[in-house]
């Protein structure tokens, strides 16, 4: 069994962002949606960020750019020790 379940498609959560932003709160959505309302309430925080609304955290971009080198950075790591 899976510990975490598999990510929401990117346009449910668009258009979860887009109806927090329109005035809907994060608890009624969550009581009318699966996720819940912390995961909704990290979507509206990132969406920010990658808005340039605010500038307290790593853009998705920057997140995805770190994640692919952090993977690259393992795989030479374990070719060298293989050498």
């Amino acid at each position: 069994m899976p510990r975490t379940s598999p990510p929401f498609p990117a346009d449910f959560r668009d258009q979860i962002i887009a109806r927090a932003r329109a005035g809907r709160s994060v608890e009624s959505l969550a009581r009318e949606f699966e996720p819940c309302a912390a995961t909704i309430s990290g979507w509206l925080s990132q969406a920010g960020i990658d808005d340039g609304a605010r500038d307290d955290g790593p853009t998705s971009l920057a997140r995805e750019e770190l994640r692919r080198l952090r993977k690259e950075n393992r795989q030479s790591r374990m070719e060298r020790d293989i050498l």
